[in-house]
């Protein structure tokens, strides 16, 4: 089958690669109608490239048919469309009862340190196959997959599979009193909807972005908007009588601009031996911090900072002194995608279509313009937010 890989820092290509097989009883083969490139593949194109080794299938927002089930997959058959939330989770260990599962103790990935495992997502999460593939193969079948009906177009359903339920997340972290504000640093994919979110649940919502197509694209959905620069933290406690939102979610991370120190780090990182490379990064602060520390200096005293952006180093620094001071409340994680898919469904079919998942992808293509979308999707040219990839196409 056609994939595509990881080939080394900032390259990747459409390679043939061997078809997926079913391994274990509880597995599922699904051929891919749709993945999407998400900005957490970006750290995989830049920052986490000493985890990730050459000819590895990446991406971890698919959605398809079931061409094959396990012998113990009784609640799917072949024909099912489905869609593949990115953490892999059993759905009957302690972490999955608690809705934690991100964190399932059958997948974690217990040689590094790491929660549940992710499709195409590095060594770091278990270094398994990912979903930008005309096939996928998918451990855990008996509970991961969201079964959806055949009627809707696939990007109705598509972002089930990480976006969406991690801005629902987000959200609902923030914990924002009924009528209360909420601000969100980064209007990419997980912003947009996280945004849209905060609107549909009727508070106020402020986006911080510094690309016009990203605030434009906001401010369709009932979004008040603001430029990313110095004094953007004053410029929300002026809009909120003088205290700051009641909760901020930051989706940037890791690749937040402004930080040109850790920038450096990021840089410096790509040319040292893997082995060293990933030490750096498990001893290190390598994150560009600018968007979290404006975060903090943002939120109301009291409030909520709510981490949706994916962050790297082990050891980055943190204003401990103003976050206590202010008594901030923090909450962060990687998404419990089937915690949330429940709630969605319903929304996602939604003929009014509330969350404007039918109004976010900007580019599209079949598998053999990936390489040159991840450069443009990195780059933010083109006003690219959103990417999606028809392998079948």
């Amino acid at each position: 089958m056609k994939a595509l890989t990881w080939q080394g820092k900032g390259s990747v290509s459409v390679e043939e690669v061997p078809d997926p097989v079913i391994q274990e009883p509880t597995d599922a083969i699904v051929r891919i109608t749709s993945t999407a490139i998400c900005g957490s593949d970006l750290h995989l194109y830049e920052v986490l490239g000493p985890y990730m080794h050459k000819g590895d299938v990446i991406g971890h927002e698919p959605m398809g048919i079931v061409e094959e089930v396990g012998s113990a997959v009784t609640n799917l058959r072949k024909g099912d469309r489905v869609v593949v939330p990115f953490n892999i989770s059993c759905g009957h260990c302690f972490m999955c009862g608690l809705g934690l599962q991100s964190q399932c103790e059958t997948t974690q990935v217990k040689s590094k340190g790491s929660g549940a495992a992710l499709f195409g997502f590095s060594e770091l999460y278990g270094s398994v196959p990912g979903g930008q593939a005309e096939y996928l193969r998918v451990p855990h079948a008996d509970y991961g997959p969201v079964k959806v009906g055949s009627e809707l177009p696939d990007e109705r359903y598509l972002f089930l599979s990480d976006i969406l339920p991690t801005a629902w997340q987000g959200v609902e972290y923030a914990d924002v009193p009924a009528g209360g504000t909420l601000a969100v640093f980064g209007l990419g994919p997980v912003g947009q909807f996280a945004t849209r979110i905060g609107v549909q649940r009727g508070l106020r919502v402020i986006g911080v972005d510094p690309v016009p197509e990203r605030r434009a694209m906001a401010e369709r959905h009932g979004v008040e908007t603001l430029d990313y620069g110095k004094g953007v933290a004053d410029q929300l406690r002026e809009m909120t009588a003088g205290r700051g939102p009641d909760a901020v979610i930051d989706a940037v991370g890791m690749e937040a601009h402004g930080s040109p120190v850790a920038g450096f780090a990021h840089q410096a990182l790509g040319l040292l031996p893997d082995k060293l490379a990933q030490k750096a990064m498990e001893t290190a602060g390598v994150d560009r911090l600018a968007a979290l520390h404006t975060s903090i200096d943002a939120v109301r005293r009291g409030g909520t900072l709510s981490l949706s952006g994916v962050y790297g180093g082990t050891a980055s620094p943190m204003p401990l002194l103003t976050m206590f001071d202010k008594q901030i409340q923090v909450r962060m994680g990687q998404c419990n995608v089937r915690r949330w898919t429940d709630e969605l469904l319903p929304l996602v079919e939604d003929d009014a279509d509330p969350l404007g998942v039918m109004d976010l992808v900007t580019h599209r293509s079949g598998l053999e313009g990936a390489p040159a979308l991840y450069e443009k999707f990195q780059k933010k040219e083109d006003g690219c937010i959103k990417v999606v990839l028809n392998p079948g196409a």
